[in-house]
């Protein structure tokens, strides 16, 4: 057990420093590391595999409400990107410029996407002709630039891969339907895979997305009481129709312009899972999105028939569909406690001569560390039953943690008190005034979460001006 606790050693207690325990398990759990370009990450196989999960069940999500996956150029030429003015606006301190073609300079600027929305509404202002060609519902899996001064591996980089759906509608009433119907897609995606709880709603109009009409969030709340954006939709009426000039001839034979949606969801999710579910022994992944859900450890391996038997064991795990792997590595039994438990891995199953003496094993969970002593008859159904217990609990701990962390502040000095001092959510009511929100995130550090859906009348007065409020908001300080 020396090995054991040599390795548990190595990670940074979170309570004592949790933005290196982030960096410690990120490293030691090889998800990712630095590369030679600074700001951006090399995505190492076991960090990969959690993106492929993402991206395979996020996929299928996508594809039972209709759309369609395409691809689009990685460059923007400089005057499409200036064609929609608070679009570019509000992303020109991030862009990354091609100037030079080989030895040669460019006659045109071209801008290595920091989203796509450009390029579709110039594909769109193309393609779609007359109301037969409508809906659009689009999307495409790719990697995305945007010069962040300050980065972090998953969270923040200059580069990250991430989905990002593009619709275009007839009517106004079906893009927003769209809009919020793919919110709804990413919160049970987020819930019911992640066992991450989120908080669904509208963000103001100084966090709304640069061009849009409404921005819609979910949002979700780490262990360390920061928030993170973990996925948006977009709204955008037809302003970047009109920018780009995507008509349609109508059923009645007049042109329209088209209303479209956008969509998106990051890498920076990989980042959500470590900083809610990890603890001081390093990553704790949900069963529907390890990559390895269980582990087969040998215990005395080079005694006659265990290896074998992890293998057969193995075997059998594997033809009921789960993803197996046995750890036959010449390593002690401690040490591979220890790894199973630092790359998150949710089950392990430990078989030894003993157990094999009385045709068990010992199924040890990852996320509470209870043990279960099990028939071998009844392997299968009972590693079954404990990965669903395993996911149903890891969402329920998870839930009970943001609503403990989660305030409620009705006075400006409760509202900063609680702040400072409490890490989480705190809700309370706005009156709808940029200036009070400026206010909130100058004193305080602390910004609009989202106006959730579900609203509560929690005083009749803004927390910040005393005036009359609007809209009850989650606020925070935020990742």
């Amino acid at each position: 057990m020396a090995d054991n606790k040599k390795m548990v050693e190595a990670i940074t207690s979170m309570d004592a420093d949790f933005a290196q325990w982030y960096t410690d398990v990120v490293k030691k759990a090889e998800l990712c590391d630095y590369a030679s370009v600074k700001g951006c990450m090399v995505i190492k196989p076991a960090g990969y595999a959690i993106w492929e999960n993402i991206q395979k069940e996020l996929d299928r999500r996508f594809k039972e409400t209709g759309v369609q996956n395409v691809y689009m150029p990685l460059f923007i030429p400089e005057g499409l990107l200036e064609k929609e003015k608070d679009h570019v606006e509000g992303f020109a301190p991030e862009v990354a410029w091609v100037t030079h073609g080989g030895l040669e300079p460019l006659q045109e600027r071209l801008c290595v996407r920091p989203t796509s929305e450009t390029l579709f509404c110039d594909f769109y202002a193309k393609d779609i002709h007359s109301y037969r060609d409508l809906p659009r519902v689009y999307n495409q899996w790719c990697s995305v630039v945007r010069w962040e001064k300050t980065t972090r591996p998953f969270l923040r980089s200059r580069e990250f891969l991430w989905q990002e759906g593009h619709t275009a509608h007839a009517t106004a009433e079906e893009a927003e339907a769209r809009t919020v119907q793919m919110l709804n897609v990413y919160a049970d995606f987020c819930e019911e895979v992640l066992a991450i709880p989120v908080v669904k709603g509208q963000k103001t109009d100084k966090e709304k997305f640069a061009g849009a009409e409404a921005t819609y969030t979910i949002e979700s709340l780490m262990h360390d009481g920061k928030a993170l954006q973990s996925g948006t939709s977009h709204n955008f009426g037809d302003g970047f129709a009109k920018a780009f000039g995507i008509q349609f001839a109508d059923k009645d034979n007049t042109l329209k312009y088209v209303y479209q949606t956008s969509w998106g969801m990051t890498t920076r999710m990989i980042g959500a899972i470590i900083m809610v579910h990890g603890d001081d022994n390093g990553l704790v992944l949900p069963p529907r999105i390890a990559p390895v859900q269980i582990m087969v450890v040998p215990i005395q391996q080079k005694k006659e028939g265990v290896l074998d038997k992890a293998y057969e064991l193995r075997d059998r795990l594997l033809k009921s569909g789960f993803s197996v792997k046995a750890d036959d590595t010449d390593k002690s039994p401690g040490w591979k406690f220890a790894d199973c438990e630092m790359r998150g891995i949710p089950l392990r199953v430990e078989i030894g001569p003993k157990d094999m003496e009385q045709n068990q094993a010992v199924l040890v969970r990852r996320d509470n560390h209870e043990k279960t002593v099990v028939s071998l008859d009844e392997l299968e159904a009972k590693a079954g039953e404990l990965l669903e217990t395993i996911q149903r609990d890891m969402l329920e701990k998870a839930r009970k943690h943001r609503d403990s962390h989660t305030y409620t502040a009705e006075e400006w000095d409760e509202f900063v008190e609680t702040i400072n001092n409490k890490p989480g959510f705190v809700k309370a009511m706005w009156c709808g005034c940029r200036e009070c929100e400026d206010k909130i995130k100058e004193e305080t550090g602390a910004t609009s979460r989202c106006m959730p859906f579900e609203q509560e009348s929690l005083s009749d007065h803004c927390v910040c001006c005393g005036k009359p409020a609007k809209k009850m908001v989650y606020w925070g300080r935020a990742y």
